[in-house]
Parts: C-alpha cells; structure tokens; sequence
C-alpha cells in the first residue's frame, strides 16, 4: 500500500475504471449494469483508499470489488457457472470482444457523435477529458453524449454482437473513426505523457482484427497501413528523454523499413480496389514521408496533391493545416502563411494552428512574432514532449 495526495488518488480511480469498464461490459453483456459495478467499485475505493491506501495492483483491487457486486447480477441473468467462470483478473476476453462491442456502440440508432464518444470512453477506456480535446469540444458535451448514448442501448435493447455482414457498411465508418482516434491519443497523447504504446498498440490489433473481418475492404486496409506506417518510426520519435524529435530531425535508420515496406504492400492492395478514401490517403501522405531516406529526399509536391485529394473528399481546416506545412516546401513559406492565416478563426484554440504559424513566422525572419505564437500554442497543450519542444523555443535555445 502506498499513501498519495487526494488529486493523484482520484486520478488513479479514473484511469483505471475506465478500463474496468472496458473490461466488465464483454463478460456483463449490458452497458448500464457494467457501469453500475464499476460506480460501486469507484466508491469503494474513494471510501477506502485513503485509509488503506493504494493497493499495489489498484486494477485487480477494482475488479475485484466490481466481481463480487456482479455476482448477483450474474445470478439473476442465469448461465452462473459459466459467466462466472470468465470472471478472472487479468481479464482475458474472447479475441473479438471489443471488435464486437465497438460495433455495438456504433447502432446507426446512435448519434453519430455519440456513438464515437462512447466507443472510446467504454471500449478503449479513454477518460471524459481526452475525448473533449480530440474533439475540441467542452468536456460536459461529451459527458452529455456518453449519457445519452447509454440510455438508448439499454432502452432499444440493441444486441452485443457484430453485424451481420449486410449490416457492416453502415457502421464502418464510424468504427474506423474509433481506431482513428484511438491510435491518434496513443501516438501523440493530448496528456500526461508524451506517447502511449498500449494505445496505439490496441489500436493496431483492433484494425488487424477488423482487416480479419473485412479483408477487400480497401479503407480498413488503409487505416491498418497508416498505423504500421506511424509505428514503423516510433523509435526515432521521442528520445529516451522523452523529447520530441521532430521529423526532419529524426535519426532514419531507427526506422524499422521492413515494417514500412510491408504497410506499403498493404496500401498497394488497398488503392487495387480502386476506392480511394480518406484513410487510403492519409497513409499515401505517410508513406511519401517514411520512403524518403532523406529529410531533403521528401516528394513534397506528391504529398500536396495527396491533401488536396484529401480536402475534397473530407473537407477540414485541420486537413488544410497540415497542408500548409507541405506549401511551405513546394511555394514557400510567405505563401504558406497566407493560406494558414485563413484558417485563424477555426483553428483559433489548436495548438499545431499556432506551432506551425510559428515555424513559418520563424522562417520568414520574424522571431518575436514566432515567440508569441509558440507561447499560445503552449498555452493549449498538455502534452509534456510539446511543451518541452515549444519551451526550447520560446527561450530560443
């Protein structure tokens, strides 16, 4: 047992219920009595932490609290022994359990919004506030959504399953819009630390999983080529500091080019389809950059046509953001910064927005404005590796 400030002991609560839940719902099988167990357990552990203190495993302490208040539950749903039996800590669930409940969290009955909040704060254990941040939206919305979300599972009794494969279509893009985000938290986390290799590694084995499951669909095999691009360069991404190496900055033989060779392969088989879509490209524009055994060797102009192609078929400012940094490459930075002020009113509380309006400002010989603008961008990031970086910059070291 160890003995923690009450803002780290509720910290500690939260991140484990929230994989609590992720892991109770698949052995449960219903949303609202899952969360009921974990509430109990979180109250548990409010109540009894701070005179005990920690437990060592304050995962298993949950779970095993949660247990015993499920087990009447289980009583009362019938196949006791069976269910019973599952209920062991660590949790080991049937390998598509979470593919099974993603889907379930993406009922087209749900909002669309709705469905992808709550897939990442039940499925993948994200908390409130990381959701909000890779929305950019307040924290009470998304609490607000994952509310609703629950209440129309239980009241429709919609079925823990995966679809029929008629049904498949209509759910997909909001699945993969899950993965997405998932991976996008682990590779880049909007907090506490600068990166996360269980996140991205989950996000990784439920692609593979859903490539398993839809093999000639050509954006599932774009999503799992993107992540094994990302993945394939990790190493040279955060020092053992955990300073953030920028891309040209990065050491390229940390690269794993049998990895990046093969998630190519993959894309190939996914552009044969002929069904060009978003994840198809976002991977094109990654392969572009991870091909390049050279900062200086990067087909800038390629990755600018690849974000144009972007831009039609998902038209976002933060899509043109990244194009922007691909401008200042092929037109120059001057005619970059135009293009990015365009953007200032909806990318106004983003911190790349501001990060990028600063390199620009920077390369244009203009230091105190570039200064004022990593300053706000530090302002609207938690991530400890970017605030470092951006420090360094301020100070001009």
């Amino acid at each position: 047992m160890t003995d923690v400030p009450h803002d780290e002991l509720a910290r500690v609560v939260r991140e484990h219920a929230g994989q609590l839940a992720a892991a109770l719902v698949p052995l449960i099988g219903d949303f609202a009595t899952a969360e009921d167990l974990v509430q109990d357990a979180v109250l548990a552990a409010l109540e009894r932490w701070p005179v005990d203190g920690v437990p060592d495993r304050p995962d298993a302490w949950l779970f095993t609290v949660a247990r015993r208040r499920g087990l009447d539950v289980l009583r009362r749903q019938g196949n006791y022994r069976r269910k019973l039996a599952q209920l062991r800590w660590p949790v080991q669930p049937e390998p598509d359990g979470r593919l099974r409940l993603i889907f379930t969290c993406c009922h087209p009955a749900l909002a669309r919004p709705a469905q992808i909040a709550l897939t990442l704060r039940v499925v993948c254990g994200l908390t409130t506030a990381q959701i909000a941040r890779a929305f950019l939206v307040p924290e009470t919305t998304v609490a607000q959504r994952i509310t609703r979300a629950k209440r129309k599972i239980t009241d429709a009794g919609i079925p823990y399953r995966i679809p029929a494969d008629d049904e498949l279509a209509p759910r997909l893009t909001e699945v993969l819009t899950v993965i997405y985000l998932l991976f996008n938290e682990g590779y880049l986390a909007t907090a506490e630390q600068a990166q996360s290799a269980d996140l991205a590694g989950d996000a990784e084995w439920l692609a593979t999983l859903l490539h398993q499951l839809m093999p000639t669909e050509p954006e599932v095999a774009g999503l799992l080529a993107l992540i094994r691009l990302h993945r394939a360069r990790a190493a040279a991404r955060v020092t053992a500091d955990g300073d953030l190496m920028l891309l040209e900055d990065q050491d390229r033989s940390l690269w794993d080019r049998d990895a990046i060779a093969a998630a190519t392969q993959l894309l190939v088989r996914a552009a044969s389809h002929h069904r060009p879509g978003p994840y198809q490209l976002q991977a094109a524009i990654v392969a572009c950059h991870a091909e390049a055994e050279h900062f200086e060797d990067t087909d800038w102009r390629q990755i600018v046509v690849l974000y144009d192609m972007l831009a039609l078929l998902v038209p976002s400012p933060v899509i043109r953001l990244h194009r922007t940094v691909a401008l200042r490459y092929t037109v120059g930075a001057r005619a970059a910064l135009e293009e990015l002020e365009t953007l200032a009113a909806e990318l106004d509380r983003y911190h790349l927005f501001h990060a990028v309006r600063a390199e620009l400002l920077r390369a244009l010989g203009q230091p105190e404005p570039a200064r004022d603008a990593d300053r706000r961008a530090l302002e609207l990031t938690a991530n400890p590796a970017e605030r470092a970086l951006l420090h360094a910059r301020v100070r001009g070291t």
